[in-house]
C-alpha cells in the first residue's frame, strides 16, 4: 500500500466537493475550457459549477513558453480581448530565419521560407502573463480557480470511470509521515473532469495506461526547451523581431534550434530546444544553449544586458500521428496533455486554446442532456472538422523529415512544405519513443563544453536560482525511481550517467560515497518540472509524481 493511501485511513476520510467540472491544470487549455462553459452557460441562463486546479503558487508560476502566439483562437474565444486588456502588446515587425556554422550565419531567403515560419499577424507574448489575464477573465465569469494545489490522484468510479481527483496532502515528511502541519488532501469530484496538465502530464500518463489511449497511435515526441528572459541595451532592441536558428552548435544528425523575441520594455526571449530523441549520451542541452549565445551573430545582442529570469520546460513534437485517443469514460486530455503543439510553427498556446474551447462544448452539451461519466464522443468528432485539425494535418511530416538529419530533413521539409504545402499523399511516423533512441558512451566521445563566463553564459545552480524554484525541504522526493540500483548498475555503466547531463537544473548527481562507490544523489528542490527525466530516462526508471502544492518554480513573466 502507498503511504498517501495510508495517511487517509490514518486521517480520513478526505473532505469532498462536488462540481459539475474539475479541470485539472489553470494553463491556457484547462482556463478556455472554464471560460467556454461559462459563456455558454450564461448564454442559456444556466448555472454550471467549474473548478480549476493549478499546482504552481498562482496562475502562469509554471507557465514557460517561447512564445509568438497566433491570437486565431483567443480571438474565438473572447473577441474583445485587445478592450479587454489582454497582454498581447508587441505585434511581431520582421521574420529571421538563420542557419549557423561556427562563426557565420547565413540568412534564409523569405521566398524559401515555408508559411509555417510566417509570424505576421502574430504577437510576441510572455505566456504567464497572457494566462494570469485568462484566469481573471475565468474569475469574472464565476469559475473557481485553486492555486496551489497539486491534483496529486485519479479517482475512479465503480464501474471504472473517472469520478475526479485528490489534491496532495500537505506537511507530509521526508519519510512519508504525518508532519506538525499535515493536512490530508481534498477530493474534488466532476460530472466530467478535464485534463490540462501540459506535455508529459504526471495523471494524464496514467490515463492513458489505463485506458490503452494511445493504442494504435505513434510514440509521442518530446523537446526540451530552455529558456531566459534578458533586458537588453535600448540601442539594440527592436520589438517585434523574431530571429530562429538552426545548425551549430548541435551536430547535423541531432534536431534542435533557437529562438529569440524581441518584446517590449527592451526585454528579449531566448531559448533553445533539443529534440529528446538525441542519440549521444554526452549531449548537454543546457550547456548547448549557452554556447549559442556566444554566436558571433547572437552575442552582440546580450552585451551589456542583463538576465532577468530561467526556466525550462519539455513539449510536445509529436503532432497528429502520435495524439492519443481523447476521451476517456468521465473526461477528456486537452492542450499538451494531449499533445496538440504544432511543432512546423513552434506554437502550442493557439491549440490549447482551441482543444479547451472543443473539449468544454462537448461537456456543456453533455450536462445538457444530464450525462456525466461517460464519453465525450462529441470532442475528437469535432477536433476532427476543425481548423485546429487542418494545421496540425498540414505539419504532420515535418518533425518526421527533421529527425532524417539537418540536411536532408531541412530540404525534405521545403518540399513537403513548399512544393506539397503540407498535402504530400503520404504520412510519415514516428517508430521510436525518445527514451530508445540514447546510444551506449562507448560509440560517442565526451563533449568538452566551455566553462560559464557568468556573463554570457551561467552554470545551472545560478540559472535555477533566478526561476525562483522552491520546494518544502522535508517532503517527500517526488522525483521517484522503481528501481534504486538501475541508476548505477545501468545509466552510468552504459550510459555515462545522462540523467547528470539533460536535467537542466541539476537535480541529479554522481557522487562517491566513503567506500569509493558511486550512488545517485537526486536534489529535488532543484526541480523546475520540466518532465526531461521521466521522458528520456533510457530504463523508464525515474518517475515524476506532483510534490506539495506550491513548489517548484515561480516565474515572473515567462
Amino acid at each position: 500500500m502507498t503511504q498517501p493511501q495510508t495517511l487517509v485511513e490514518q486521517y480520513g476520510p478526505r473532505d469532498a466537493m462536488e462540481y459539475d467540472v474539475v479541470i485539472v491544470g489553470g494553463g491556457p487549455a484547462g482556463l478556455s475550457a472554464a471560460i467556454k462553459i461559462k459563456q455558454m452557460a450564461a448564454e442559456k441562463g444556466q448555472e454550471v459549477s467549474v473548478v480549476v486546479l493549478e499546482k504552481g503558487g498562482e496562475l502562469g508560476a509554471h507557465i514557460l513558453s517561447g512564445a509568438v502566439m497566433d491570437p486565431k483562437a483567443l480571438t474565438e474565444l473572447i473577441p474583445n480581448w485587445k478592450e479587454l486588456g489582454a497582454p498581447l502588446n508587441t505585434e511581431v515587425t520582421e521574420d529571421r530565419v538563420l542557419f549557423l556554422t561556427e562563426k557565420k550565419a547565413f540568412k534564409t531567403p523569405n521566398f524559401a521560407l515555408p508559411a509555417c515560419f510566417e509570424n505576421h499577424g502574430n504577437y510576441v507574448i510572455s505566456l504567464g502573463n497572457v494566462v494570469r489575464w485568462l484566469g481573471q477573465q475565468a474569475e469574472s465569469l464565476g469559475v473557481e480557480i485553486f492555486p496551489g494545489f497539486a491534483a496529486a490522484e485519479i479517482l475512479y468510479n465503480d464501474d471504472g470511470s473517472v469520478k475526479g481527483v485528490a489534491t496532495g496532502n500537505m506537511g507530509v515528511k521526508r519519510d512519508g509521515e504525518a508532519g506538525p502541519d499535515f493536512q490530508l488532501g481534498m477530493e474534488l469530484h466532476g460530472k466530467y473532469t478535464l485534463f490540462a496538465e501540459g506535455a508529459r502530464g504526471h495523471l494524464g500518463k496514467q490515463l492513458m495506461a489505463k485506458y490503452d489511449l494511445n493504442k494504435g497511435k505513434d510514440p509521442q515526441s518530446y523537446g526540451i526547451g530552455i529558456k531566459e528572459l534578458w533586458e537588453i541595451d535600448p540601442a539594440k532592441h527592436q520589438p517585434g523581431l523574431v530571429i530562429h536558428t538552426t545548425g551549430w552548435p548541435l551536430d547535423t544528425k541531432t534536431y534542435g534550434g533557437s529562438f529569440l523575441y524581441h518584446l517590449e520594455n527592451n526585454q528579449v526571449m531566448v531559448g533553445y530546444v533539443v529534440g529528446l530523441n538525441y542519440e549521444n549520451p554526452y549531449l548537454s542541452p543546457y550547456e548547448e544553449f549557452q554556447r549559442y549565445k556566444t554566436h558571433p551573430a547572437i552575442r552582440g545582442f546580450f552585451e551589456g544586458g542583463k538576465r532577468i529570469s530561467y526556466g525550462a520546460r519539455a513539449i510536445t513534437a509529436g503532432g497528429l500521428q502520435s495524439l492519443p485517443k481523447l476521451v476517456f469514460p468521465g473526461g477528456a486530455l486537452i492542450g499538451c496533455d494531449a499533445g496538440f503543439l504544432n511543432m512546423s510553427r513552434i506554437k502550442g498556446s493557439h491549440a490549447a486554446i482551441k482543444s479547451g474551447m472543443l473539449a468544454a462544448e462537448s461537456v456543456f452539451a453533455a450536462l445538457g442532456e444530464s450525462r456525466q461519466h461517460d464519453e465525450l464522443a462529441s470532442y475528437p468528432a469535432a477536433f476532427e472538422q476543425s481548423w485546429l485539425h487542418e494545421e496540425l494535418h498540414v505539419a504532420r511530416n515535418v518533425k518526421p523529415y527533421l529527425n532524417k538529419g539537418l540536411y536532408v530533413g531541412a530540404l525534405m521539409t521545403g518540399i513537403d512544405q513548399i512544393v506539397f504545402r503540407g498535402k504530400a499523399p503520404w504520412t510519415l511516423h514516428h517508430s521510436h519513443a525518445d527514451h530508445e533512441c540514447l546510444k551506449p558512451a562507448t560509440d560517442f566521445a565526451p563533449i568538452n563544453y566551455p566553462k560559464p563566463d557568468g556573463k554570457l553564459t551561467f552554470d545551472r545552480l545560478s540559472s535555477v536560482f533566478i526561476s525562483n524554484t522552491n520546494h518544502a525541504e522535508d517532503q517527500p522526493i517526488h522525483l521517484t525511481l522503481k528501481n534504486a540500483s538501475v541508476p548505477v548498475d545501468v545509466n552510468l555503466a552504459k550510459y555515462a550517467g545522462p540523467e547528470a547531463r539533460y536535467c537542466p537544473a541539476g537535480v541529479y548527481e554522481f557522487i562517491k560515497t566513503d567506500e569509493g562507490q558511486d550512488r545517485l544523489q537526486i536534489n529535488a528542490q532543484n526541480c523546475v518540472h520540466c518532465k526531461t527525466c521521466d521522458i528520456k530516462d533510457p530504463t523508464q526508471n525515474i518517475i515524476w509524481v506532483t510534490p506539495e502544492g506550491g513548489g517548484g518554480p515561480n516565474y515572473p513573466n515567462m
